[in-house]
């Protein structure tokens, strides 16, 4: 029960999680053009309907950007509960507009009845491995062509475009906190050199 609500709202809350992979997404040891490809590749999975699987998407399609596979993998955090309803609506939509669907994706009922009867096939099919019953696959082709396949199809437009403003964005933010990050070091660097130089100063004296 608590893995399932920390998995809802984690502890401390959405933001400060985003505020943990923005962190770790920082401080990653990469060009920030290749960490943006990364974080691109996380937040076009997130628009697809392959859920249980964004993580090994998300790693193939950074892979084949050659971007930056662990920014993919913590970039599909952008999917959270407090997104998926607009981001599943935004995919929906879009794919019924581009495959001309219109009222013909509603006439068998709304979305949770569509994943109900599809879970209902599966777990049919499933038991029918073990008591010879017929298989049952009305509710998975529905689903599949009024559910899956418009989400596919919708989810790559708005994908595209959300990860194109997430790695234009990231690449200037990255960049400045790595150029930051070199100069606290050298600071720090420069400040050892003193001070071991006056150390030996010191013990040349004597």
């Amino acid at each position: 029960m608590i893995t399932l609500r920390e998995a809802l709202w984690p502890r401390g809350g959405w933001t400060r999680a985003a505020r943990y992979v923005q962190h770790r997404l920082n401080r990653l040891p990469d060009p920030p053009e290749r960490i943006a490809r990364g974080i691109f590749a996380g937040v076009l999975t997130t628009f697809t309907p392959f859920y249980g699987l964004h993580f090994v998407t998300a790693a193939i399609l950074a892979w084949v950007m050659r971007g930056n596979i662990l920014a993919a993998l913590l970039s599909t955090f952008f999917g959270n509960p407090l997104t998926y309803v607009p981001i599943s609506v935004a995919s929906l939509q879009t794919g019924y507009w581009l495959l001309g669907l219109g009222e013909i994706a509603h006439e068998h009922g709304s979305i949770g009845y569509k994943f109900a009867k599809a879970g209902e096939d599966l777990w049919r099919n499933f038991a029918a491995i073990f008591t010879g019953s017929d298989p049952e696959w009305s509710g998975l082709t529905i689903f599949y062509h009024e559910v899956f396949f418009p989400w596919l199809v919708g989810g790559i437009l708005p994908g595209i475009l959300t990860g194109l403003v997430c790695y234009y964005l990231s690449v200037p933010l990255i960049r400045a906190y790595q150029n930051r990050r070199k100069g606290v070091l050298k600071a720090k660097i420069a400040a050892l050199k003193k001070k071991k130089k006056q150390a030996d100063d010191g013990q040349a004296a004597d």
